[in-house]
Protein backbone atom coordinates (compact mmCIF):
# COMPACT_ATOMS: atom_id res chain seq x y z
CA UNK A 1 0.00 0.00 0.00
CA UNK A 2 0.97 3.85 -0.06
CA UNK A 3 4.35 4.89 1.94
CA UNK A 4 2.26 7.85 3.26
CA UNK A 5 2.11 8.17 6.56
CA UNK A 6 -0.67 8.99 8.84
CA UNK A 7 -0.47 10.98 12.03
CA UNK A 8 -3.01 12.15 14.47
CA UNK A 9 -6.13 10.69 14.47
CA UNK A 10 -5.83 8.61 11.47
CA UNK A 11 -2.54 6.81 12.73
CA UNK A 12 -4.40 3.53 14.27
CA UNK A 13 -7.16 3.15 11.15
CA UNK A 14 -4.06 3.40 8.84
CA UNK A 15 -2.07 0.97 10.77
CA UNK A 16 -4.90 -1.31 11.01
CA UNK A 17 -5.45 -1.38 7.05
CA UNK A 18 -2.59 -1.59 5.98
CA UNK A 19 -2.15 -4.66 8.12
CA UNK A 20 -5.23 -6.51 7.32
CA UNK A 21 -5.97 -5.34 3.61
CA UNK A 22 -3.29 -7.84 1.67
CA UNK A 23 -5.53 -10.43 3.55
CA UNK A 24 -8.87 -9.36 1.76
CA UNK A 25 -8.47 -10.93 -1.41
CA UNK A 26 -10.34 -13.75 -1.50
CA UNK A 27 -13.91 -12.45 -2.86
CA UNK A 28 -14.84 -9.45 -3.91
CA UNK A 29 -17.36 -9.60 -1.30
CA UNK A 30 -15.05 -9.79 1.55
CA UNK A 31 -12.90 -7.11 -0.38
CA UNK A 32 -15.44 -4.30 -0.25
CA UNK A 33 -16.70 -5.00 2.90
CA UNK A 34 -14.12 -4.65 4.27
CA UNK A 35 -13.88 -1.48 2.25
CA UNK A 36 -17.25 -0.10 3.80
CA UNK A 37 -15.62 -1.04 7.27
CA UNK A 38 -12.82 1.32 6.68
CA UNK A 39 -14.25 4.23 5.37
CA UNK A 40 -17.50 3.82 7.64
CA UNK A 41 -14.64 4.09 10.61
CA UNK A 42 -13.32 6.84 9.10
CA UNK A 43 -15.95 8.70 8.75
CA UNK A 44 -16.62 8.27 12.66
CA UNK A 45 -13.11 9.86 13.16
CA UNK A 46 -13.47 12.74 10.52
CA UNK A 47 -16.83 13.94 12.60
CA UNK A 48 -15.33 13.86 15.69
CA UNK A 49 -12.54 15.64 14.24
CA UNK A 50 -15.34 18.56 13.40
CA UNK A 51 -16.92 18.23 16.17
CA UNK A 52 -14.50 18.68 18.57
CA UNK A 53 -14.19 22.30 16.64
CA UNK A 54 -17.41 23.26 15.58
CA UNK A 55 -20.04 21.31 17.53
CA UNK A 56 -22.92 18.83 16.47
CA UNK A 57 -24.08 18.82 12.66
CA UNK A 58 -26.87 21.25 12.35
CA UNK A 59 -29.06 19.22 10.51
CA UNK A 60 -29.62 15.89 9.45
CA UNK A 61 -27.48 14.57 6.46
CA UNK A 62 -26.42 11.68 4.45
CA UNK A 63 -22.42 10.89 3.62
CA UNK A 64 -22.66 8.67 0.46
CA UNK A 65 -19.94 6.88 -2.05
CA UNK A 66 -20.26 6.82 -5.56
CA UNK A 67 -17.76 4.97 -8.89
CA UNK A 68 -16.74 1.61 -7.87
CA UNK A 69 -17.64 2.05 -4.25
CA UNK A 70 -20.92 3.10 -4.59
CA UNK A 71 -21.04 0.23 -6.96
CA UNK A 72 -19.32 -2.13 -4.09
CA UNK A 73 -16.79 -3.19 -6.82
CA UNK A 74 -13.77 -1.55 -5.34
CA UNK A 75 -10.60 -3.04 -6.00
CA UNK A 76 -7.38 -3.73 -3.54
CA UNK A 77 -6.45 -0.11 -4.19
CA UNK A 78 -9.30 2.61 -4.48
CA UNK A 79 -9.70 6.35 -5.11
CA UNK A 80 -12.10 8.56 -3.33
CA UNK A 81 -16.15 8.97 -4.94
CA UNK A 82 -18.43 9.95 -2.50
CA UNK A 83 -20.40 13.52 -1.74
CA UNK A 84 -23.00 15.00 1.48
CA UNK A 85 -26.58 16.52 0.85
CA UNK A 86 -27.94 18.25 4.38
CA UNK A 87 -31.48 18.99 5.04
CA UNK A 88 -30.98 23.05 5.98
CA UNK A 89 -30.23 25.55 3.42
CA UNK A 90 -28.06 28.20 4.98
CA UNK A 91 -24.55 29.69 5.27
CA UNK A 92 -23.56 27.95 8.96
CA UNK A 93 -24.93 24.49 7.25
CA UNK A 94 -23.22 24.94 3.90
CA UNK A 95 -19.54 25.65 5.69
CA UNK A 96 -20.52 22.89 8.66
CA UNK A 97 -20.38 20.23 5.90
CA UNK A 98 -17.65 21.73 3.48
CA UNK A 99 -15.81 21.23 6.66
CA UNK A 100 -17.06 18.08 7.40
CA UNK A 101 -15.77 16.84 3.39
CA UNK A 102 -12.95 18.57 3.41
CA UNK A 103 -11.59 16.57 6.56
CA UNK A 104 -13.14 12.65 5.35
CA UNK A 105 -11.39 13.70 1.82
CA UNK A 106 -8.26 14.11 3.70
CA UNK A 107 -8.68 11.34 6.40
CA UNK A 108 -9.69 9.21 3.34
CA UNK A 109 -5.79 10.10 1.49
CA UNK A 110 -3.88 9.57 4.73
CA UNK A 111 -5.36 6.40 4.96
CA UNK A 112 -4.63 4.87 1.83
CA UNK A 113 -7.23 6.37 -0.65
CA UNK A 114 -6.01 8.67 -3.50
CA UNK A 115 -7.89 11.84 -4.30
CA UNK A 116 -9.94 11.40 -6.99
CA UNK A 117 -8.52 13.12 -9.83
CA UNK A 118 -11.71 14.39 -10.92
CA UNK A 119 -12.60 15.80 -7.86
CA UNK A 120 -15.54 14.13 -7.01
CA UNK A 121 -15.54 14.50 -3.54
CA UNK A 122 -17.37 15.68 -0.64
CA UNK A 123 -14.51 18.86 -0.19
CA UNK A 124 -16.32 20.17 -3.26
CA UNK A 125 -18.73 22.34 -3.35
CA UNK A 126 -20.44 20.41 -6.31
CA UNK A 127 -20.62 17.24 -4.34
CA UNK A 128 -21.52 19.04 -1.16
CA UNK A 129 -25.00 20.23 -0.92
CA UNK A 130 -28.11 20.55 0.51
CA UNK A 131 -30.95 18.81 -0.62
CA UNK A 132 -32.61 21.94 -2.22
CA UNK A 133 -29.57 22.53 -3.75
CA UNK A 134 -29.19 18.98 -5.28
CA UNK A 135 -32.63 19.10 -6.67
CA UNK A 136 -32.24 22.12 -8.69
CA UNK A 137 -28.56 20.67 -9.60
CA UNK A 138 -29.91 17.31 -11.08
CA UNK A 139 -32.29 19.65 -13.22
CA UNK A 140 -29.46 21.72 -14.43
CA UNK A 141 -27.63 18.19 -15.49
CA UNK A 142 -30.48 16.72 -17.08
CA UNK A 143 -31.68 19.84 -19.14
CA UNK A 144 -27.99 20.72 -20.09
CA UNK A 145 -27.38 17.34 -21.72
CA UNK A 146 -23.55 18.21 -22.13
CA UNK A 147 -20.95 15.08 -22.09
CA UNK A 148 -19.84 16.45 -18.80
CA UNK A 149 -23.44 16.79 -16.98
CA UNK A 150 -24.52 13.40 -18.51
CA UNK A 151 -21.26 11.78 -16.74
CA UNK A 152 -21.76 13.09 -13.68
CA UNK A 153 -25.86 12.03 -13.82
CA UNK A 154 -24.24 8.53 -14.13
CA UNK A 155 -21.37 8.72 -11.60
CA UNK A 156 -24.84 9.67 -9.25
CA UNK A 157 -26.66 6.92 -10.31
CA UNK A 158 -24.55 4.73 -8.49
CA UNK A 159 -24.40 6.56 -4.98
CA UNK A 160 -25.19 4.59 -2.23
CA UNK A 161 -25.63 5.69 1.40
CA UNK A 162 -22.97 4.91 3.84
CA UNK A 163 -23.84 6.89 7.01
CA UNK A 164 -26.32 9.31 8.10
CA UNK A 165 -30.00 9.58 7.14
CA UNK A 166 -30.61 6.59 4.59
CA UNK A 167 -33.10 7.82 2.33
CA UNK A 168 -30.95 10.95 1.97
CA UNK A 169 -30.58 10.17 -1.82
CA UNK A 170 -33.47 8.39 -2.66
CA UNK A 171 -35.83 11.94 -3.73
CA UNK A 172 -33.06 12.68 -5.67
CA UNK A 173 -32.69 9.12 -7.69
CA UNK A 174 -36.30 9.38 -8.65
CA UNK A 175 -36.21 12.65 -9.74
CA UNK A 176 -33.58 11.88 -12.46
CA UNK A 177 -35.95 8.80 -13.11
CA UNK A 178 -39.19 10.69 -13.41
CA UNK A 179 -37.27 12.90 -15.88
CA UNK A 180 -36.20 9.68 -17.93
CA UNK A 181 -39.46 8.28 -18.03
CA UNK A 182 -41.26 11.56 -19.25
CA UNK A 183 -38.36 11.81 -21.83
CA UNK A 184 -37.00 7.82 -23.12
CA UNK A 185 -35.05 9.60 -26.07
CA UNK A 186 -32.71 11.23 -23.19
CA UNK A 187 -31.59 7.29 -22.42
CA UNK A 188 -30.24 6.78 -25.51
CA UNK A 189 -28.04 10.30 -25.09
CA UNK A 190 -26.96 8.30 -22.12
CA UNK A 191 -25.79 4.81 -24.15
CA UNK A 192 -24.20 7.30 -26.53
CA UNK A 193 -22.44 8.98 -23.95
CA UNK A 194 -20.96 5.44 -22.83
CA UNK A 195 -20.69 3.54 -26.08
CA UNK A 196 -16.85 4.40 -26.76
CA UNK A 197 -14.69 2.02 -25.26
CA UNK A 198 -11.31 0.89 -25.54
CA UNK A 199 -10.97 -2.05 -28.20
CA UNK A 200 -9.57 -5.20 -26.51
CA UNK A 201 -10.10 -7.88 -28.87
CA UNK A 202 -8.63 -7.57 -32.51
CA UNK A 203 -10.20 -8.88 -35.33
CA UNK A 204 -8.32 -11.95 -35.55
CA UNK A 205 -9.15 -12.37 -32.03
CA UNK A 206 -6.35 -11.72 -30.36
CA UNK A 207 -6.14 -9.91 -26.92
CA UNK A 208 -5.24 -6.37 -27.30
CA UNK A 209 -2.90 -5.06 -24.83
CA UNK A 210 -0.94 -2.17 -23.93
CA UNK A 211 1.46 -1.10 -26.67
CA UNK A 212 3.51 1.48 -24.99
CA UNK A 213 4.34 3.04 -21.12
CA UNK A 214 4.71 1.19 -18.06
CA UNK A 215 1.84 -1.22 -18.99
CA UNK A 216 2.90 -2.77 -22.47
CA UNK A 217 1.90 -5.98 -22.63
CA UNK A 218 -0.86 -5.66 -19.73
CA UNK A 219 -5.01 -5.29 -20.60
CA UNK A 220 -6.30 -2.38 -19.04
CA UNK A 221 -9.10 -4.01 -17.58
CA UNK A 222 -11.07 -0.73 -16.18
CA UNK A 223 -11.92 0.73 -19.47
CA UNK A 224 -11.75 -2.39 -22.04
CA UNK A 225 -13.42 -4.99 -18.91
CA UNK A 226 -15.40 -3.62 -16.83
CA UNK A 227 -16.79 -0.22 -18.27
CA UNK A 228 -18.79 -2.06 -21.08
CA UNK A 229 -20.36 -3.88 -19.02
CA UNK A 230 -21.13 -1.52 -15.70
CA UNK A 231 -21.93 1.25 -18.22
CA UNK A 232 -24.60 -1.42 -20.06
CA UNK A 233 -26.30 -2.79 -17.22
CA UNK A 234 -26.52 0.51 -15.37
CA UNK A 235 -28.37 1.49 -18.17
CA UNK A 236 -30.82 -1.32 -18.25
CA UNK A 237 -31.11 -0.76 -14.36
CA UNK A 238 -32.64 2.71 -15.23
CA UNK A 239 -34.84 1.91 -18.02
CA UNK A 240 -36.19 -0.81 -15.37
CA UNK A 241 -36.20 1.66 -12.45
CA UNK A 242 -34.16 -0.53 -9.50
CA UNK A 243 -32.85 0.97 -6.39
CA UNK A 244 -29.77 -1.81 -6.53
CA UNK A 245 -26.27 -0.22 -7.15
CA UNK A 246 -24.08 -3.11 -7.41
CA UNK A 247 -23.68 -4.31 -11.44
CA UNK A 248 -24.11 -7.65 -10.01
CA UNK A 249 -27.18 -7.07 -7.75
CA UNK A 250 -28.29 -5.17 -11.14
CA UNK A 251 -28.15 -8.62 -12.96
CA UNK A 252 -29.38 -10.47 -10.78
CA UNK A 253 -32.70 -8.52 -10.46
CA UNK A 254 -33.02 -7.90 -14.44
CA UNK A 255 -32.97 -11.78 -14.69
CA UNK A 256 -35.78 -11.99 -13.46
CA UNK A 257 -38.05 -9.86 -16.05
CA UNK A 258 -38.65 -12.70 -18.77
CA UNK A 259 -37.54 -10.67 -21.60
CA UNK A 260 -33.97 -10.09 -19.99
CA UNK A 261 -32.92 -14.08 -19.73
CA UNK A 262 -30.41 -13.60 -22.08
CA UNK A 263 -28.46 -12.01 -19.27
CA UNK A 264 -27.56 -14.87 -16.88
CA UNK A 265 -24.80 -15.25 -19.01
CA UNK A 266 -23.39 -12.18 -18.55
CA UNK A 267 -23.65 -11.97 -14.52
CA UNK A 268 -21.86 -15.39 -15.07
CA UNK A 269 -18.71 -13.37 -16.94
CA UNK A 270 -18.68 -10.29 -14.84
CA UNK A 271 -18.19 -12.83 -12.02
CA UNK A 272 -15.48 -14.07 -14.02
CA UNK A 273 -13.98 -10.26 -14.68
CA UNK A 274 -14.11 -9.97 -10.47
CA UNK A 275 -11.78 -12.42 -9.99
CA UNK A 276 -9.31 -11.64 -12.52
CA UNK A 277 -8.60 -8.58 -10.65
CA UNK A 278 -8.19 -10.58 -7.63
CA UNK A 279 -5.41 -13.69 -7.96
CA UNK A 280 -3.30 -11.99 -10.18
CA UNK A 281 -3.02 -8.67 -8.24
CA UNK A 282 -0.27 -7.53 -6.28
CA UNK A 283 -0.21 -5.07 -3.90
CA UNK A 284 0.89 -1.65 -5.27
CA UNK A 285 1.75 1.74 -4.38
CA UNK A 286 0.35 3.05 -7.30
CA UNK A 287 -3.63 3.83 -7.60
CA UNK A 288 -3.94 3.02 -11.89
CA UNK A 289 -1.51 -0.08 -11.44
CA UNK A 290 -4.85 -2.02 -9.68
CA UNK A 291 -6.66 -1.85 -13.47
CA UNK A 292 -3.87 -3.56 -15.31
CA UNK A 293 -3.59 -7.39 -15.75
CA UNK A 294 -0.34 -8.86 -16.95
CA UNK A 295 -1.33 -11.41 -20.08
CA UNK A 296 2.18 -12.71 -19.42
CA UNK A 297 0.82 -14.12 -15.92
CA UNK A 298 -1.91 -16.14 -17.90
CA UNK A 299 -2.34 -19.76 -18.67
CA UNK A 300 -3.92 -20.73 -21.64
CA UNK A 301 -7.62 -21.39 -20.08
CA UNK A 302 -7.40 -17.78 -18.74
CA UNK A 303 -6.36 -16.57 -21.49
CA UNK A 304 -9.31 -17.90 -23.09
CA UNK A 305 -11.36 -16.87 -20.20
CA UNK A 306 -10.37 -13.45 -20.19
CA UNK A 307 -10.88 -13.21 -24.32
CA UNK A 308 -14.21 -14.28 -23.73
CA UNK A 309 -15.17 -12.22 -20.97
CA UNK A 310 -13.85 -9.14 -23.05
CA UNK A 311 -15.72 -10.54 -26.21
CA UNK A 312 -19.15 -10.72 -24.38
CA UNK A 313 -19.01 -7.12 -22.80
CA UNK A 314 -19.02 -5.96 -26.20
CA UNK A 315 -22.09 -7.89 -27.24
CA UNK A 316 -23.62 -6.57 -23.99
CA UNK A 317 -23.45 -3.33 -25.05
CA UNK A 318 -24.89 -4.17 -28.32
CA UNK A 319 -27.82 -5.91 -26.65
CA UNK A 320 -28.10 -2.99 -24.54
CA UNK A 321 -28.67 -0.32 -27.95
CA UNK A 322 -30.82 -2.92 -29.43
CA UNK A 323 -33.32 -2.68 -26.41
CA UNK A 324 -33.51 0.61 -25.80
CA UNK A 325 -33.82 1.70 -29.75
CA UNK A 326 -36.74 -0.94 -29.14
CA UNK A 327 -37.96 0.91 -26.79
CA UNK A 328 -38.19 4.29 -28.73
CA UNK A 329 -39.90 2.56 -31.33
CA UNK A 330 -42.44 1.17 -29.65
CA UNK A 331 -42.82 4.94 -28.47
CA UNK A 332 -43.21 6.15 -31.52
Amino acid sequence: MSKLEAYGPYETLKNWHDCHIEGQQTSNSELNQFHDKVMLKLFDIALSVVEEKSGPPPCRFSWFVMGSAGRFEQAIVSDQDHGLIYDASNEETREYFLELGREISLGLYEIGYPYCDGDVMSSNPLWCRSEQEWERQIEEWLEEESFESIRFLLIFYDARVLAGKKNGITRLKQQLQQYIESRPHFLYRLFENTRHVKKSVGVFRQILTESHGSHTGYIDLKHSGFFPYINAIRLLAIKENLVETSTLSRLVKLCEFPEYNKLERYKVYFEKLLQFRLPHREVSEVYDDVHYLDVKKLDKNERNEIKQVLLNGKRLQDYTGTVIKRMLENEN
